[in-house]
């Protein structure tokens, strides 16, 4: 089973215990974070599209840690000018892990379960 999911304004593909890298969420380390705008959810080979997403579905996932990427070099240079520019970027990055994915249909049996 697998969901595709908007995180801080870019789609993912995610996959229950998987491990995914994104954009630096504003979180503590361990805390749980629920999104959702889930725009596919794919189970089994059957796929459920959302209009523009599909209500009641909702990913779990918790902070594991943060991070920085790999440092991005950005350089200038004129020829015969004598002008050149280096620049470096890195990247601030959180790494999650997605606990559970469910829809409406499953919340509700968790619920009558308990």
């Amino acid at each position: 089973m697998y969901a595709i999911v908007e995180i801080a304004g870019r789609q993912y593909r995610v996959e229950e215990n998987k491990y995914l890298i994104v954009n630096r969420i504003t979180a503590s380390e361990g805390d749980k974070l629920t999104f959702d705008k889930v725009l596919m959810i794919s189970d089994k080979g059957k796929a459920k599209v959302g209009e523009p997403t599909i209500k009641g579905a909702v990913v779990s996932a918790t902070v594991e840690k943060h991070g920085r990427g790999e440092k991005v070099v950005v350089f200038k240079k004129k020829r015969r000018k004598g002008y050149t520019v280096r620049n470096g970027h890195r990247q601030d990055l959180t790494r999650i892990k997605i606990t559970s994915i469910k829809t409406k249909a499953e919340k509700a049996a968790t619920t009558e379960e308990n």
